[in-house]
């Protein structure tokens, strides 16, 4: 019976790949606990299994009277024999148990090998079980995710990464980014409520990250390089601002990733199931990059009194749109650029400025004549103008820049009749 045992045990091994003398090491320190409760040994046990016919001996330890440390310690034991005649059957139950344990903590650890270095990286996979605490989506074949959405406040210490709203049916495909991968070895202070059945991959659809790969994935230039997401503000599930500019002084980062008729940033709203995505200019001068933020809203002047503080002095009738429903445009915009706005409109900022002393920095008419300065001015015979940008000290972009050399030259659609 041993012997069957022990070629069930190696077979086994084999097919799961676990190293033999590990599981055999396991399995006598698992046995050597058992029997120790189960025949009440004061000193404890140890076990040994004969690896070549699988036979178990049970020894019980009697402590040395000489071998006592500084500390009190018993160092040294003798082993008597008292091995029960049933050891196969509860061997076989230990065996059972520290195989499974062994194999999943196995494939534990080859996940987080695999996965731990993919944090921030974009997957995409099928909604497998939904509970009212969190989702389980199947990456690939025998790898799975969780999405937790709990309560917070009946579990503060746990974590929401589902957009309110949103709701998973079984067998929907779904996009996220891995936001956590569980070390299976590490030792934490407060494990997470029932971690050994729970997925090791946690994934998120709240996280700001979702919004850069997704736009790296429709937008090819801002996966090669071209065009870069200088920044993003998200309140999940409701509206988002991503900031971005062009290392091409001739590319238009906005058109680039709004797309042919909005096309790109259409597929990306989508994904985030109706979200409003802005997609606005990033400016290195501050006044210009808190105007182009708090779009769709025409600023005119944004006054720097004080490092990190702004005033933005909007039209009368702009007003409300600058600040957004309840604060959300405002909010969003203060996030993307890192600085404290205040809005005001020209009717309440004309008795405040006259009483102010000249500003540090003030950029006049942002979204005027100058604004209109830096876009190319041609448009083609369909009456669509041309969204690039120009270059400085030109009226037009690097394609159509030799129309400024004659004015009012005609043009023809063929960019290279401009050569």
């Amino acid at each position: 019976m041993a012997s069957q045992m022990m070629e069930a045990l190696m077979a086994l091994c084999q097919e799961k790949h676990i190293d033999e003398l590990y599981l055999l090491d396991r399995l006598e320190q698992s046995l050597a606990a058992s029997y120790a409760t189960l025949m009440h040994l004061d000193w404890g046990a140890k076990v040994t299994i004969d690896r070549m016919t699988g036979k178990i001996y049970v020894y019980k330890l009697v402590p040395k009277d000489d071998s006592m440390d500084e500390e009190g310690n018993y160092t040294e034991f003798d082993e008597i024999d008292v091995t029960p005649k049933d050891t196969s059957r509860i061997a076989a139950q230990h065996a059972k148990a520290e195989i499974n344990a062994i194999v999943r903590n196995a494939a534990r650890e080859q996940i987080y090998e695999e996965f731990s270095q993919r944090v921030g990286d974009i997957i995409t996979g099928t909604v497998l079980q939904s509970t009212p605490d969190f989702t389980i989506v199947k990456i690939r074949e025998g790898v799975e995710a969780e999405l937790p959405h709990f309560d917070r406040k009946r579990h503060p210490e746990e974590r929401n990464e589902r957009p309110a709203g949103e709701r998973y049916s079984h067998n929907q495909r779904i996009k996220a980014v891995i936001i956590d991968v569980r070390d299976p070895n590490a030792q934490i202070a407060q494990p997470v409520r029932g971690e050994h059945s729970r997925p090791s991959i946690v994934i998120s659809r709240t996280h700001p990250e979702l919004i850069r790969r997704l736009f790296e994935l429709e937008v090819p230039e801002i996966y090669d390089g071209v065009v870069e997401i200088r920044s993003i503000a998200r309140e999940p599930g409701v509206r988002s601002k991503v900031a971005v500019s062009s290392l091409d002084d001739r590319l238009d980062p906005v058109g680039a990733c709004v797309g042919p008729k909005g096309s790109r940033v259409r597929t990306v709203v989508s994904e985030l199931r109706g979200e409003r995505v802005d997609v606005v200019l990033w400016d290195d001068d501050p006044c210009k990059c808190v105007a182009n933020a708090l779009s769709p809203a025409r600023v005119n002047r944004v006054i720097t009194l004080e490092e990190g503080f702004v005033t933005a002095i909007v039209p009368d009738d702009q007003l409300s749109l600058a600040i957004g429903k309840e604060g959300q445009n405002a909010r969003l915009a203060a996030r993307l650029t890192g600085m404290h706005i205040d809005i005001k409109n020209e009717s309440l900022a004309a008795g405040v400025l006259s009483q102010m002393p000249a500003p540090v920095e003030e950029a006049e008419d942002l979204l005027g004549d100058e604004e209109e300065g830096h876009r190319c001015e041609y448009v083609g015979p369909s009456g669509i103008q041309c969204r690039n940008m120009a270059r400085p000290g030109s009226r037009f972009c690097g394609v159509h820049e030799k129309l400024d050399l004659v004015d009012g030259a005609e043009v023809s659609d063929d960019p290279d009749s401009l050569i």
